[in-house]
């Protein structure tokens, strides 16, 4: 019984936070022009990128599933994909450049006017996501940044950005799978009404 404080303050910090969303106006304004402007992008044919390292690249790799898949129901797939997940792209680059070009070279050679950039960075400060962001920008994509308190580098490369209230990275990422599934949801429903 020695882990129940540990398991019921982890428990209680998560639910604490995901108040605080859920008091948070400003934000559930964020989220539904993010929902908003990918649609726009699916419906003109355009694609949505997703970044991110450690954790974050495996939450990158889980919403692009959401969308290119499905979410709720069957219907057709959605133009979706996470950079990290070719793995000799990423080693390649990461050892003839450096491991911060590596999503900025995959946005320049896959991003149009028109995609979104999804950039998740708990600390906002991963350079390899920065570099995209800035990338994506020069080339006239909309970016969106998932971050946690502050925001970080990020903050100033994002058309839309969800800050997290914390410092604590994995209550952080908990955070951008509730609103990123919720944005997966919307924008499902949004392109193909039931």
């Amino acid at each position: 019984m020695h882990h129940k404080k540990t398991i019921q303050k982890n428990i209680t910090d998560a639910i604490a936070l995901k108040q605080q969303l859920l008091a948070d106006e400003n934000l559930q304004a964020t989220i539904s022009q993010i929902v908003e402007a990918m649609i726009a992008c699916f419906k003109n044919d355009c694609k949505v990128l997703f970044c991110g390292n450690g954790g974050s690249a495996a939450d990158a790799q889980h919403l692009a599933a959401e969308l290119s898949g499905r979410y709720y129901y069957d219907r057709p797939p959605l133009f979706a994909e996470a950079l990290h997940v070719n793995t000799s792209n990423l080693t390649a680059v990461a050892n003839d450049y450096s491991f911060e070009e590596v999503y900025a070279r995959l946005v320049e050679a896959m991003g149009r006017p028109g995609d979104i950039l999804v950039g998740l960075s708990t600390s906002g400060n991963s350079p390899n996501v920065v570099n995209a962001m800035k990338k994506a920008k020069e080339l006239g994509l909309t970016t969106v940044g998932f971050t946690g308190a502050e925001g970080g580098l990020l903050k100033n490369n994002c058309d839309y950005l969800i800050a997290i209230p914390s410092t604590d990275t994995p209550r952080i990422q908990e955070c951008h799978i509730l609103l990123g599934h919720t944005i997966c949801q919307l924008v499902e429903a949004g392109i193909f009404p039931k």
